[in-house]
């Protein structure tokens, strides 16, 4: 929906803020403003989504004039929380709504939200912030403290501006070169550490308000299943502007796609290597207007280049690139585009691992076997990921599932805020909706892998619609394809091998070396 920035340096030039809330102009193109009180600037760059009227547009300040707040996301119960706490607003979006609601509750108002967040409330009579992530993180917060002030952006690049100071954290750049991802808050540079989902932070101070707890229930039958991400998915095409899907051909996002009713849907590959005739397929039995991005080899380090220059931070996965493209050609069309992440984490849909612990006991090295990416040895950074979920008391598949619902799920959001927001385009979520996600953590392992069948009850749910074929319904997990070994083929110094190369290739591009005293 929008870019924010925050920061409390008195010596810091507006022109400075300015330059560096410019740089997040992809994340809100149709509107721009700084406000600056005593010192204290707040930046705002807005994706018209919901209530496009320009009352809307942020900084905003309460009707008592005592806070003002920046806000990236949508608050999808917005309406319905306006009616239970009798919150008279003068527009019609939600962002009046969670500054008057906080004026109401305090922070537990997070409680009530249902949606994506990133936000700051500013109390100008007290010169204190509150600031809150959502609590599956899929909307992106960076924080910095550097030199005595406090620094926020919804992307590294605009506090790196700020700051001025790219040192570099040796153990974030571990962590992807082991991972391909950054995890425990770090990122790759050593002043600034992304701000944890499912907390909030007043004066200073981090506090936990919600946390993913696993469970023993029964699994849901498949009408409660279906209401559930019915809802879910209702709740995120609620929308001003028009709402298209992204469609593989797979379980995941045939299901959403095929419960939304959306009128336009997206795949996207190379031309020898893609899965056009599932997305074909899929797009038929649901009945969509369906469309298709082709790239060439080229194209794709061209672009991969780009992005990483233009982030100023190393891209996950390949699929990254991708989804970027086939993103560009949706906001021809749409401005808010439906995706199937947390399927799979919530579900089990990664066959070998989840199978593999549900069978023997958790062990950091099978772990490290089954998960990690390249050829990269570092087996302490390992250890240093994980320790949060094994000090937690977590063993075995318990462990294993925790680790996938929330480390892991948070680099998928950050790939798909990253490669959206940069084409001005907004991805909603629904398997992310708090409710279906504690319903299904809440359901007993057996249930979720039954008789070897992982996303069992997602599978069953698809066949009961009957809507999508068998084959679509039960075929192998794969995604969007990248030929790695076709695009990288003796294109770097050295040899290794192709996930190596990639990653690589990444942090040659920011110009971080990566030798082994990393």
């Amino acid at each position: 929906m929008c870019g924010i920035l925050f920061s409390t340096n008195r010596y810091l030039s507006q022109k400075c803020f300015q330059n560096a809330l410019e740089l997040m102009d992809h994340r809100g193109p149709d509107s721009k403003k700084i406000i600056n009180i005593d010192n204290v600037m707040l930046g705002h760059t807005r994706l018209n989504v919901l209530d496009l009227d320009k009352r809307s547009d942020q900084p905003l300040y309460s009707n008592n004039g005592r806070y003002v707040v920046i806000f990236n996301g949508e608050i999808y119960n917005y309406k319905e929380l306006a009616r239970k706490y009798s919150i008279n607003q003068r527009t019609n979006g939600d962002t009046e709504l969670l500054i008057e609601l906080y004026i109401k509750l305090g922070s537990r108002m997070l409680s009530e939200l249902n949606g994506m967040f990133a936000f700051l409330i500013y109390d100008i009579k007290n010169n204190n912030t509150f600031v809150a992530r959502d609590r599956l993180g899929v909307k992106p917060l960076y924080y910095s403290y550097y030199k005595g002030d406090f620094y926020l952006a919804s992307e590294v690049a605009s506090l790196l501006y700020m700051i001025n100071d790219n040192s570099i954290d040796r153990l974030g750049i571990r962590q992807y070169r082991k991972l391909r991802s950054f995890f425990n808050g770090r990122t790759m540079y050593k002043h600034i550490k992304s701000f944890p989902s499912g907390f909030y932070m007043f004066n200073n101070k981090l506090t936990q308000y919600w946390k993913l707890l696993q469970g023993s229930q029964e699994a849901p039958d498949p009408e409660e299943l279906y209401d559930l991400l019915d809802t879910s998915i209702k709740y995120r095409c609620i929308s001003d502007v028009p709402v298209g899907s992204y469609l593989s051909g797979g379980l995941d996002s045939s299901l959403i796609t095929s419960m939304s009713g959306v009128k336009h849907s997206w795949t996207v590959g190379f031309e020898s290597c893609n899965e056009f005739n599932w997305s074909k397929k899929a797009s038929s039995l649901i009945g969509t207007q369906h469309n298709e991005t082709i790239i060439n080899f080229e194209e794709f380090k061209k672009t991969a280049k780009w992005m990483i220059n233009k982030r100023k931070e190393p891209l996950s996965v390949p699929n990254e690139v991708l989804l970027y493209e086939m993103t560009k050609e949706v906001r021809k069309k749409n401005t808010v585009v439906l995706s199937g992440e947390g399927a799979d984490e919530l579900y089990f849909g990664y066959d070998k691992i989840f199978k593999y612990f549900s069978q023997n006991e958790f062990e950091v090295s099978a772990f490290d076997k089954l998960y990690s990416y390249g050829t990269n040895n570092d087996n302490e950074i390992i250890d240093d990921v994980l320790e949060p979920f094994i000090s937690s008391g977590l063993s075995g598949l318990e462990l294993v599932a925790h680790f996938f619902q929330v480390a892991h799920l948070q680099g998928l959001l950050r790939r798909l805020d990253n490669s959206t927001m940069l084409c001005s385009v907004e991805a909603r979520v629904p398997f992310t909706d708090y409710r279906l996600v504690e319903r299904l953590a809440g359901v007993d392992f057996n249930h979720r892998i039954t008789n070897g069948c992982a996303k069992y009850p997602l599978k069953q749910l698809a066949k009961k619609m009957g809507i999508l074929s068998d084959d679509i319904i039960y075929r192998k997990k794969i995604g969007f394809p990248v030929p790695l070994d076709r695009i990288f083929s003796n294109t770097l110094s050295g040899t290794g091998e192709n996930m190596d190369n990639w990653l690589d290739f990444n942090l040659a591009t920011l110009g971080v070396p990566f030798e082994k005293e990393y």
